[in-house]
């Protein structure tokens, strides 16, 4: 029986992309790179080109763009990743606009053939194949047709012991396509603009063996170059192939608030993720500082995303002090066109990092105003990946949300969430004797008993302060408090 051909991958310097495409880029095989304009496939190829290109594995860069090499390259010098030292060296670019424009597509063949003779390329990049196809239709009737100029242009590339791109747009199904087919692989690059977003994806139609993580996946082009977020890490347990943390165990996690860990049955079990649900300003953010704070005095570190706009100055110091003092990860964003995908990419690297046990995320509210518009349809079913990926690290969770002044209905969550936690904690406003108090009760802790009383708490200069049970009272949590009524009592 004779071996199995192993097939080298090979890695294509665009973080992200090799987890996207099943390893890294098969070595010999024949790409096509297609989007509209401005989607950024020219900047993936040179990417790539230059993470790949060495002496010993030289690149050929064929350009048929209007514009000549060098105002190519001119703005493609802006990416950290340019090495002009490669230039010349390693890489070597050819104009073709010429050749294309003077009609003759034989002698455009033969002139890319000619340069790959010479010079025995790894590496080969067309840039772009739609510039030709056009100009292969204004040809008249008797010269190589574009069907057959594409199909023997394919199998020159397909046939060289050299990996190969052919990079263009592909804007409709109208569009001739036959060598879609001859492609080993298909790389697909698209922008949706709506109003002031703009969300690039990237998306693996094919790649001939090998298998490819599905979907549609996120990308942001950077001052370092592209930069992938694959959806695959929210899907699938991140901690099989990242490095998993420390399993699940039976332990118990202290919040940092006294009289709330008897409420909960001992702590908050590890590896559960919590919703903290209440009106704007009842102590979310505050309960959630106290979390990370009790994690840092117990040499538990922890990771904070903070999407909330004004937190308090005493929260602001608290948070940046530990965050400064290396204690606790902290990323607190201001962006409004983020996608689910980019943000879990960031949290689960700096967990990873921090080697953090606590998470928390302030608040589901500002989290949906930071993704893209494109993505908040979706925003339930991204929070459901988001919690499992979380929960695949064994990391504990606290999320905040933020709940309407309103008593007719008893929700946890404006997203439907509340099925996603282990546990809910929710807090509320109550009037009583004309004055504003705050209450909270423990919904649920699943599999571990818990208290069902509803407590009065305080926020002071302290932190929070929980108070005794309000028995003598009744319809607390619906808004409308009536004070009970002494059974047995005797006039």
């Amino acid at each position: 029986m004779s071996s199995k051909v192993i097939i080298r991958r090979l890695a294509t310097g665009v973080p992200g992309l090799d987890s996207i495409l099943g390893g890294g880029l098969p070595e010999f095989s024949f790409n096509l790179i297609i989007g509209p304009p401005g989607a950024g496939k020219t900047t993936l190829a040179h990417q790539m080109m230059f993470a790949l290109a060495t002496p010993q594995r030289p690149a050929l860069f064929f350009t048929v763009l209007g514009e000549p090499p060098i105002k190519m390259l001119r703005y493609q010098q802006q990416f950290s990743f340019f090495d002009l030292d490669k230039v010349n060296e390693s890489i070597r670019f050819v104009n073709l606009s010429d050749d294309v424009t003077a009609g003759n597509f034989d002698h455009v063949l033969a002139r890319i053939a000619q340069e790959v003779a010479a010079s025995s390329p790894a590496l080969v990049l067309v840039d772009s194949f739609r510039s030709i196809m056009l100009e292969t239709r204004r040809q008249p009737e008797g010269t190589i047709g574009q069907q057959q100029f594409i199909q023997q242009l394919g199998s020159l590339l397909s046939g060289w012991q050299a990996t190969t791109f052919l990079i263009g747009e592909y804007l409709s199904d109208g569009d001739p396509h036959p060598i879609f087919t001859v492609a080993d692989g298909l790389l697909s690059l698209d922008q949706s603009v709506y109003r002031n977003s703009m969300v690039r994806k990237l998306q693996i139609l094919k790649m001939r063996g090998q298998a490819v993580s599905p979907g549609v996946h996120t990308f942001r082009i950077t001052n370092n170059g592209i930069v992938v977020f694959p959806s695959a890490l929210i899907r699938d347990d991140p901690g099989g192939t990242s490095g998993a943390l420390a399993p699940r165990s039976n332990a118990r996690l202290a919040m940092g608030v006294p009289g709330l860990d008897e409420m909960l049955g001992g702590g908050l079990p590890s590896g559960f993720s919590l919703l903290v649900a209440g009106p704007s300003g009842s102590g979310k953010t505050i309960l959630a500082t106290a979390f990370l704070a009790e994690g840092v005095r117990r040499g538990e570190p922890g990771v904070m995303v903070a999407f909330e706009q004004t937190p308090s100055r005493s929260l602001t110091r608290t948070i940046d002090d530990m965050a400064r003092a290396g204690q606790i990860g902290l990323i607190n964003t201001r962006s409004r066109d983020l996608s689910i995908d980019e943000i879990v990419e960031h949290l689960i690297s700096l967990i990873h990092k921090m080697k953090a046990t606590r998470v928390v995320i302030d608040s589901l509210s500002g989290f949906e105003l930071a993704v893209a518009p494109t993505f908040r349809e979706d925003f339930r079913e991204s929070l459901f990946r988001m919690v499992a990926a979380l929960s695949g690290l064994g990391v504990t969770v606290l999320m905040t949300s933020e709940l309407e002044d309103r008593y007719t209905d008893l929700r946890f969550s404006p997203y439907g969430s509340a099925f996603l936690t282990d546990a809910i904690i929710v807090q509320r406003y109550l009037e009583i004797d004309s004055h504003l108090i705050r209450v909270l009760g423990i919904v649920k802790v699943r599999g571990s008993g818990h208290t069902t009383e509803i407590r009065r708490f305080e926020v002071t200069d302290e932190g929070i302060v929980i108070g005794e049970p309000m028995h003598n009272y009744e319809g607390l949590l619906g808004g409308h408090p009536t004070q009970k009524s002494r059974a047995g009592s005797v006039d």
